[in-house]
């Protein structure tokens, strides 16, 4: 199940700095009255062409106002050396000049000035360019931002999702053939991890319990969930509950896991119980896929029964049902990952489909499984899935 959570990120403020690099005292002294009376901004004036580099990477001006004429060092170079500057690079400059010519423009351009007016410029012209430019470079500076909060939000998130996933995969059982049952399973966490848990374990030395559950959503948040409930279905802290009869077990997980008590999230599970002496399966599923049983002659059932999701209504009559089943039978239980693929025309793979491949692939080992991992990552054009890829196979003599 797939579920998305966008993440919120609050842009840092910013105050408009201007440095002017002028070698002029006056000049200085007359931009500094032109904005003397704006609280917004904050003015700095550089007179020595030389400390004017040092001055703006220890400033961080959102704008620089060049003098074009100076001793020593000309405004074409201080350009060139801001260009030049990691720190600087990006900071708008407005050239100032006492002389409206073409080709002087074109070189100061080319250099890299972002504006360039005659000086000294109308108080009113003056501060629209200031805060036309700097409101730019604020721009630039908060995505940038929101880019690396995002990119530190994605690396945290990607190490949590992992230490889940380890934790999911580590709850997972070991493969068994014994006492007339062989298992083989495969788990493959999508990039963003779903909900996706399973287990199986003899509840007596004739009664084997298989189960496979999947909460909505991606994230922590569903795969903590999911192990809360396969640690409810494994521990004592059922004692007294019956796990002979799926029912039973349906009805306590949804009081146990209402939606209104976690955050929203659900789950649908396929619970079934194996009679070794008798040969049948009584199983429930509560909103999920059907298992698939397949006898040794090809025919197959897909044991699903009216159920309602885990966690959805309080009160919910789960039913369970019962099935035979032949000798040298596999039985299939899986998440609705493994088939829910989005194919190149926008059209979804089909349950139908897949049912087909497995049972056409099917051996004595894992290999259609494998099979079918390959065969959806080719359908999806995805190696990683969007979803959890969840597969049980129970193999009865």
């Amino acid at each position: 199940m797939q579920n998305e959570n966008p993440l919120k990120i609050t842009p840092k403020e910013y105050k408009i700095k201007v440095l002017l690099v002028d070698d002029q005292l006056i000049v200085g002294e007359q931009v500094r009255r032109m904005l003397s009376q704006f609280d917004d901004i904050e003015y700095h004036f550089c007179q020595d062409p030389s400390k004017a580099l040092p001055t703006a990477k220890e400033i961080k001006p959102t704008l620089i106002l060049q003098d074009l004429i100076m001793p020593d060092i000309d405004g074409l170079t201080l350009v060139k050396f801001y260009r030049a500057s990691q720190e600087l690079k990006d900071v708008p400059i407005i050239v100032l000049s006492s002389k409206e010519e073409a080709t002087t423009k074109a070189e100061m351009f080319e250099a890299g000035a972002n504006d360039y007016i005659v000086k000294l410029p109308d108080k009113i012209e003056l501060l629209a360019r200031i805060r036309y430019h700097s409101k730019a470079y604020i721009n630039l500076l908060q995505r940038n931002e929101a880019y690396e909060s995002l990119e530190k939000s994605q690396k945290a998130l990607a190490s949590e999702l992992n230490k889940a996933g380890e934790y999911v995969i580590s709850m997972l059982p070991d493969t068994i053939n014994k006492d007339g049952i062989s298992t083989f399973w495969r788990f493959i966490p999508s990039a963003q991890l779903g909900g996706d848990s399973f287990g199986y374990h003899w509840l007596d030395e004739n009664h084997f319990a298989i189960y496979l559950l999947d909460v909505c959503g991606h994230g922590v948040g569903p795969a903590l969930l999911s192990v809360s409930a396969m640690n409810f279905l494994k521990s004592n802290a059922l004692s007294t509950l019956n796990f002979h009869d799926p029912a039973v077990v349906a009805i306590a997980l949804n009081k146990a896991f209402q939606m209104s008590d976690h955050n929203g999230l659900y789950f649908t599970i396929w619970y079934g119980v194996y009679n070794k002496s008798n040969r049948t399966i009584d199983y429930i599923s509560a909103g999920h896929p059907p298992a698939l049983l397949i006898d040794k002659q090809g025919y197959m059932s897909k044991l699903m029964n009216d159920n309602f999701i885990i966690g959805g209504l309080p009160d919910f009559p789960f039913k369970a049902t019962k099935v035979n089943v032949p000798e040298s039978s596999i039985l299939y239980v899986y998440s609705d990952g493994v088939y829910e693929i989005e194919l190149h025309d926008g059209s979804i793979w089909e349950l139908d489909e897949m049912a087909d491949f497995i049972n056409e692939t099917k051996n004595d080992n894992a290999d259609e499984i494998d099979g079918l991992l390959n065969k959806v990552k080719i359908l999806g054009n995805k190696e990683i899935l969007d979803d959890d890829f969840s597969m049980l196979k129970i193999k009865f003599d």
